[in-house]
């Protein structure tokens, strides 16, 4: 009899997702963002995302065995709430609530998910409801998506959990062993995001343009030592400055922050705006070259040995999406591999929590090759809502798609790309992107300003064959995911000069073809006229927004910027100017 699991994320108000594994298979993962059209969907439950992944498995809430949330209660004869509340002693209210009812989220979500399945039509009293500690489900999605099979390091770091801020262990046998939990405030992914808001970004969504902003800077220029330490395998987050509560927090403007008024007398006010300047860009520079030392301090310390043993390391939680640490841990001679889960933040954890599940269940998961697991959509449908769109959008069906398209890019446009499945976690691989040619210079330039309206400093990245990384990139890591930056050969840095970053890298997707065909195919189109196969790439979405997910999203967006070549599956939407093809196609009243 199969074993079917859902997994549903959002216990900590953020990133709501659901996942579904059937016999080790994962059918559907979906974050809820894409259909409310909310980023990050703050206080939702996964409703519309569980929906769909059932529906994708074309089964009905009896047909579930378990259901698993990334989060679970913790003893109070454990470390980790007496650590809380001792580091927090001076807001006793936390701290006494910490000690005595310490579980409290935990109850009021699974509460509230019993609420969203009853919703989705499951009977309350009969669902199998097995919660999972948060890092331990970061964990699994790391190490049971790697595919690994040797002894495997793993490393979690995230802001927190239920208490915990950062996982040490190993796999072995698809078996999750704990080495080492830090708890809260001790948590580098917390001081990050702390760091995020004094730099003018949204904590849990500005981290990447922290990262981004790093390398216009210095970090020499500002000694940040001051903020943590990690001495005899213990992290210490100095909450005088960062990762703060209550009277501790600067307030501006009604808000409090995660750093304190002390962090604004050393470093002078808080950026705001669009401008990347000095010192802010020399903070950037600071903070990430102190979390990229203690992350690597971290690593050595606690799974130096088993790094050395196999060199097989999968890492999880938000700051596993930084890759300038990820390109710093594949630089390592004793590395041989590292696995990057790609919705590595908290909406990853509806996979993780499920692939644990079914692991303890005897059922071992598949390793993820690609992340294409969203809803996909017909001609027939993308037909019918050009035919409903207020915008009237004139369309044309291609029969040569990535021929046509490739023309398009030569000649110095932007495309919208809508391809197949919508890809799960916060990177475009080729399923909803806004493409470019590379090798034309000022195409980044053009979608920044025209399109999606965002910072000048953030770097656009590239897609490429994976007959391609070995020269461009110079070397044959597995790159799946863009979830690591390289070294760009001088030669290629002026061949595609779009989508090298400032310090000489690129956060680089490499592509085989049986995972995205459509895509590779274009790339192939691209080699032939132009000698690189590689598309510049960044997702489908405006700034603010979350990632476009149907053909009514697609046409939102298009209309609501300059872009003027939109192609969804076969067919080719544009904006006023003449269509090659047939009246009645033309207005989008043909049965094609």
């Amino acid at each position: 009899m199969a074993l079917t699991i859902l997994g549903l994320s959002g216990a900590l108000s953020h990133d709501p997702s659901a996942a579904l594994y059937i016999d080790g298979k994962l059918i559907a993962a979906v974050e809820e963002e894409r259909f409310v059209r909310d980023k990050h969907a703050k206080n939702r439950m996964p409703y519309e995302s569980a929906k769909f992944c059932m529906e994708q498995a074309g089964i009905t809430p009896s047909d579930v065995d378990i259901v698993t949330i990334p989060f679970a209660p913790i003893s109070l004869l454990g470390k980790a709430r007496w650590h809380y509340a001792k580091r927090y002693w001076y807001a006793p209210d936390r701290s006494i609530d910490a000690i005595l009812t310490g579980n409290r989220r935990f109850k009021r979500y699974r509460k509230k998910i019993l609420w969203c399945l009853e919703q989705l039509g499951f009977d309350p009293k009969k669902v199998r409801l097995e919660p999972v500690e948060h890092h331990l489900a970061h964990a699994s999605s790391a190490y049971h998506c790697s595919g690994f099979k040797e002894k495997t390091a793993i490393m979690g770091i995230d802001g927190k959990g239920e208490y915990a801020t950062t996982f040490f262990g190993y796999g072995e046998n698809g078996k999750i062993h704990k080495i080492k939990e830090f708890y809260d405030p001790d948590s580098l992914g917390g001081l990050y995001g702390a760091l995020t808001e004094y730099l003018g970004f949204e904590m849990l969504d500005g981290e990447f343009k922290v990262m981004g902003m790093a390398p216009y800077g210095d970090a020499s220029k500002y000694d940040f030592s001051r903020l943590a330490k990690f001495e005899n395998g213990e992290l210490i987050i100095n909450t005088e400055y960062a990762n703060v509560i209550g009277f501790r927090r600067h307030k501006e403007k009604g808000k409090g922050y995660y750093f304190s008024p002390k962090l604004i007398e050393w470093l002078g006010p808080k950026r705001e705006g669009d401008i990347a300047d000095d010192p802010y860009i020399h903070y950037a520079a600071s903070i990430q070259a102190l979390f990229e030392k203690l992350a690597l301090e971290m690593m050595d310390y606690y799974l130096g040995d088993i790094l050395r043993e196999t060199g097989k390391i999968a890492f999880a939680g938000g700051c596993a999406l930084n890759v300038k640490l990820n390109q710093r841990i594949i630089a390592r001679p004793e590395v041989k591999e590292l696995f990057v889960q790609p919705a590595s933040g908290d909406a990853g954890t509806a996979v993780g929590a499920a692939a644990f599940v079914s692991e303890r269940n005897g059922v071992p998961v598949e390793k993820m090759e690609h992340v294409y697991l969203g809803p996909s959509y017909s001609n027939e449908d993308i037909i019918a809502a050009c035919a409903r769109h207020p915008g009237k959008p004139q369309w044309e069906k291609l029969d040569d798609v990535t021929g046509e398209i490739a023309k398009v890019l030569h000649e110095g446009n932007p495309v919208a790309w809508f391809q197949g499945r919508m890809e799960f976690g916060p990177r475009a691989l080729g399923g909803r992107s806004i493409i470019g040619c590379p090798s034309i210079k000022g195409v980044a330039d053009r979608i920044n300003a025209q399109i999606k309206f965002r910072e000048r400093w953030r770097p656009f990245c590239p897609s490429m064959l994976d007959t391609v990384a070995p020269k461009m990139l110079g070397m044959d890591h597995p790159s799946p995911f863009m979830t690591f930056t390289f070294e760009v050969n001088e030669e290629w840095k002026n061949r595609v000069q779009e989508v090298v970053h400032e310090d000489g890298t690129a956060r680089a997707q490499v592509l085989k073809r049986e995972y995205n065909p459509r895509y590779y195919d274009l790339m192939k189109e691209l080699e032939r006229i132009t000698g690189n196969g590689v598309v510049l790439n960044t997702s489908l979405n405006r700034r603010g927004e979350p990632m476009v997910c149907s053909p009514k999203d697609a046409l939102d967006m298009f209309f609501g910027s300059d872009l003027e070549y939109l192609i969804m599956e076969d067919i080719l939407v544009l904006k006023d100017r003449a269509v090659t093809a047939s009246p009645q196609q033309a207005t989008g009243d043909s049965d094609a």
